[in-house]
C-alpha cells in the first residue's frame, strides 16, 4: 500500500562528498535572527570548516505566516550568502510544525491521544499524519519551495519534515485506518480470522465498527494493535512520500531524505528505507549510560544497512549537553570528537548537528551547539573547528564501505507483536536482547550488517537471531539455505513464537525452526531473579571458565538430533537443555532455551565465530574496555570510549591519517583517543 519509489541512485551521497569529503555542517535556523547574525553566522561556518547546513526545518510560520501567503524574501537572501561562502544546503519543507493557525482553523489536523484528548497548537509535531488537510497544505508548501529553489545552487540535498513519529487515535486515524484495513484483508470475515475475534467477543460486524486501539479496559486485541502499528507506519511513510514526489514534480533532481530516530517504534524502517534517495539518522546517545558507545554503534549498523551498505548522513547529534533529559551531562571535546568519528567508521559521509547555533529564546534554548551562548571565545566551538579538520584529514575515507560478515535478523513487525502485553514475561525485550548480542560482536572488533526476514543470507558467513517472535516460512527458508550453504546460526530464545497475525505457532517450538536447530519445546517460563545456574555438558570442550548463567525467560526444550551443550542445574527447568549445537548441511545451528549470561553468551557467540572463520578487525581476539575497532575500506578505526588506556594489536605497518605518524606493532590508546589508520603502501 506503499507509493512506488522512485528509483533510488546507488549512492547519492557520491557527487556532493566527492565535492566536498567528509560532509560537516548542521541545522541552521536564521528564520531566529536577524539579518546582522547570519552575516557573523556565515564566517564563523568558514572558520570551524562547515560545508553543509540543514535550512527551513521549522521555518513554517515564516514562510507562511496566514493561510496562502508566501514569505521567501529571507530565504532567497539566506540561500545566496551560504552560496556565496561556499556551504551547501539541505533545504527542509517545514512541514514538521504547522502554523498555529492551523490548528486553531482546521481543528481536524490536531491528533488525539489514546485517551481521546487533542493535542493542541504551540508546541511541534501538532498533526495527525491521517488529514487529508494537513496534507494539502503541506504538498502546497512544499511544491511551491521546490519550485523556487529547485534550481538554486546552494541547494544540494532536499529534506522533507522532521523525525516522523508522530500518532494519532482520532477520528480523522479511524476513517484512515479502516481503508487501510479495507485495503488488507478484503472483507470482514478475513479480518476476523486474521485477528481471532471470536476471543472476548470481539467479533466485528462491519469495517466501521473498528477503531484504533484507544484507552481500553482491560488489554488490547493484539493483532488489531499490530495491524495499527502498520497503519501509522504507513501514514507516516506517506505523508514523506506525497511531499518527496511534489518535489520531483516540482523539477528537482537533488537527493531527498529525511532524518529518522534510530530504532524509532513508529515506523518500519525496512520500508521506508526503499523511498529515500539517502539514509539520514538523529543520534542523541546518553553518556551517562555505560554502554552507551555500544549501543549507538548498534543504531549506525542499522543505518548503513537500510541503505544496503552505502554511506549515509548523520543528521543530527548534541555538541555538548542535550535539554530534553532530566538530566543533561555535557560532553568533553574527547567525546564530541569520538561520537563524530565512530560514526564516520560505521559508514557516515556527513556529520551533522542540531544546531548551529544555540537558540536565545524557546523549548531548546538550553540545547547545545556548535556554536553556544558564550560565542566563538568557547571550548565548544573550538572543538567544532578541530572536528572540521580532522574530518577534512578523512577525506580519503569518503565513500568507503564496512563489509560485515555477520548479519543479525531484526524485524519491526516482530519487535511490536513480541512486546505486546500477556506474555510469559515481559522482561524479555527485543531491543535489549539486539543489544546484547551486538555489544559482544563490538567487543570484538567485528562488522555487523542487520537484515530483515527473508533476504538472501549468501553473503553472510554467520547469522545471529537475538529475538524474533514473528518467523515466517520465507525467513525459516533462508535461514535454513544459509546454514546448509555453511554458515553458523545462533538463535535467541522465544523466537519463531507467532505467525505474521501475531497468532502462535501450533505445535513444539520453534515451530518452523526445530529441524534446523534439532530441538523442540513445550514450555515457556518466567525465571526467578536470582541467576539459574547451567552446567556444560562434555560436548562442549571449547567453554571456557565463565559464569553460565540463565535469568528472565527459559524454555522446556527437548533434544531432537541437537548436541547439547549445557543444561539448566536447579529449579523449574532442572535437567532441560539450555544451550544446544547441531550441523545442518555445511554449516552448525546454535539454539539458547533462555536469556542467558553475558559471559555464556560471549562463549556461544565465539563457538559460532570460530566454526564459521570469522575473526575481528585487529588481531585482538577481545578488545580492551571501551575500545571499539572498525574497518572502513582502507582505513582502521581504533576509538578508546573508555576511561582507561587500552593496548590493541596494529595488523601490520600502518600510518595515522589524523596524526601523520606511523604505527606498528601494539599502540597505546588513552582514553578519548582516535586514531585511523591506513596501510603505508596505501598512500
Amino acid at each position: 500500500m506503499v507509493s512506488t519509489p522512485i528509483p533510488r541512485r546507488s549512492d547519492a551521497l557520491a557527487p556532493l562528498t566527492a565535492e566536498l569529503g567528509i560532509c560537516f555542517g548542521g541545522d541552521y535556523n536564521p528564520e531566529q535572527w536577524s539579518p546582522e547574525v547570519w552575516r557573523e553566522d556565515v564566517e564563523l561556518m568558514v572558520r570551524a570548516g562547515v560545508n553543509l547546513v540543514t535550512v527551513g526545518v521549522f521555518s513554517w510560520a515564516r514562510i507562511e505566516p496566514s493561510p496562502g501567503e508566501r514569505d521567501f524574501a529571507w530565504l532567497d537572501e539566506v540561500l545566496d550568502l551560504l552560496h556565496a561562502h561556499g556551504i551547501a544546503v539541505d533545504l527542509a519543507t517545514p512541514t514538521a510544525s504547522p502554523p498555529p493557525w492551523m490548528g486553531v482553523l482546521h481543528p481536524e489536523t490536531l491528533p488525539l491521544n489514546p485517551d481521546g484528548v487533542a493535542l493542541v497548537a504551540g508546541s511541534r509535531n501538532q498533526f495527525t499524519p491521517a488529514s487529508r488537510v494537513y496534507r494539502d497544505y503541506a504538498l502546497a508548501i512544499a511544491t511551491d519551495l521546490a519550485q523556487r529553489y529547485r534550481d538554486h545552487p546552494a541547494v544540494r540535498m532536499w529534506h522533507v519534515g522532521n523525525e516522523f513519529g508522530q500518532i494519532d487515535f482520532g477520528p480523522e486515524a479511524a476513517r484512515e485506518f479502516r481503508l487501510w484495513l479495507r485495503e488488507r484483508y478484503g472483507t470482514i470475515e478475513a479480518l476476523n480470522d486474521a485477528w481471532g475475534t471470536l476471543v472476548w467477543a470481539q467479533r466485528y460486524r462491519d469495517f466501521d465498527e473498528i477503531l484504533p486501539p484507544r484507552r481500553m479496559p482491560y488489554l488490547v486485541n493484539p493483532a488489531q494493535s499490530l495491524d495499527f502499528r502498520r497503519y501509522t507506519s504507513f501514514a507516516l511513510q506517506r505523508v514523506f512520500t506525497e511531499q518527496r514526489d511534489a518535489i520531483r514534480a516540482a523539477g528537482a533532481t537533488q537527493p531527498v531524505t529525511t532524518n529518522f530516530m534510530g530504532f524509532e517504534p513508529l515506523t518500519d524502517l525496512w520500508s521506508w528505507a526503499e523511498d529515500v534517495d539517502v539514509i539520514a539518522d538523529d543520534q542523541y546517545p546518553d553518556h551517562a549510560e555505560p554502554t552507551a558507545s555500544s549501543d549507538i554503534a548498534l543504531i549506525q549498523d542499522l543505518m548503513r544497512s537500510l541503505g544496503g551498505g552505502r554511506p549515509w548522513v548523520l543528521m543530527e547529534q548534541a555538541a555538548s549537553a542535550t535539554s530534553w533529559r532530566p538530566h543533561n551531562l555535557p560532553k568533553s571535546p574527547d567525546r564530541l570528537r569520538l561520537d563524530s568519528l565512530q560514526a564516520v567508521a560505521r559508514g557516515a559521509d556527513a556529520i551533522c548537528f542540531f544546531q548551529w547555533r544555540q537558540a536565545r529564546t524557546g523549548a531548546e534554548r538550553f540545547h547545545s551547539a556548535l556554536l553556544p551562548h558564550a560565542g566563538a571565545d568557547t571550548e565548544v566551538f573550538r572543538s567544532a573547528v578541530a572536528l572540521g579538520a580532522d574530518l577534512r584529514r578523512l577525506r580519503p575515507v569518503s565513500g568507503a564501505r564496512v563489509a560485515a560478515s555477520v548479519a543479525v535478523l531484526f524485524d519491526w513487525e516482530s519487535w511490536w507483536a513480541g512486546e505486546e502485553p500477556g506474555r510469559p514475561t515481559t522482561r524479555l525485550q527485543t531491543l535489549d536482547q539486539v543489544r546484547r548480542w551486538h555489544r559482544a560482536l563490538w567487543r570484538r572488533g567485528i562488522a555487523v550488517d542487520l537484515v530483515r526476514p527473508g533476504v538472501d543470507l549468501s553473503a553472510y558467513r554467520a547469522v545471529l537471531v537475538p529475538h524474533s517472535y514473528i518467523v515466517e516460512v520465507d525467513a525459516a527458508t533462508a535461514l535454513r539455505a544459509a546454514v546448509e550453504a555453511g554458515a553458523s546460526l545462533v538463535v535467541g530464545p522465544f523466537s519463531g513464537v507467532a505467525d505474521r497475525n501475531a497468532a502462535i505457532l501450533q505445535g513444539r517450538s520453534p515451530v518452523l525452526l526445530r529441524e534446523l536447530v534439532g530441538v523442540s519445546g513445550e514450555e515457556w517460563v518466567g525465571l526467578p531473579d536470582e541467576p539459574t545456574a547451567l552446567t556444560a555438558e562434555a560436548a562442549w570442550t571449547t567453554v571456557p571458565a565463565v559464569a553460565l548463567e540463565a535469568g528472565v525467560l527459559g524454555e522446556r526444550l527437548r533434544a531432537d538430533g541437537a548436541e547439547v551443550l549445557a543444561r539448566f542445574d536447579g529449579g523449574h527447568l532442572d535437567g532441560a537443555p539450555a544451550i544446544t549445537r547441531r550441523r545442518a548441511g555445511a554449516g552448525t545451528a546454535w539454539y539458547l532455551g533462555a536469556v542467558v549470561s553475558d559471559d555464556a553468551l560471549g562463549a556461544v557467540l565465539d563457538d559460532a565465530l570460530d566454526a564459521a572463520g570469522i575473526a575481528g578487525a585487529t588481531p585482538d581476539r577481545v578488545l580492551p574496555d571501551g575500545v571499539e575497532a572498525v574497518q572502513r575500506g582502507e582505513a582502521l578505526f581504533l576509538l578508546n570510549h573508555g576511561r582507561t588506556t587500552g593496548r590493541v594489536t596494529v595488523p601490520g605497518a600502518r600510518r595515522d591519517l589524523l596524526s601523520d605518524a606511523d604505527v606498528d606493532g601494539q599502540v597505546a590508546l588513552a582514553p578519548g583517543a582516535a586514531m585511523v589508520l591506513i596501510e603505508r603502501h596505501a598512500q
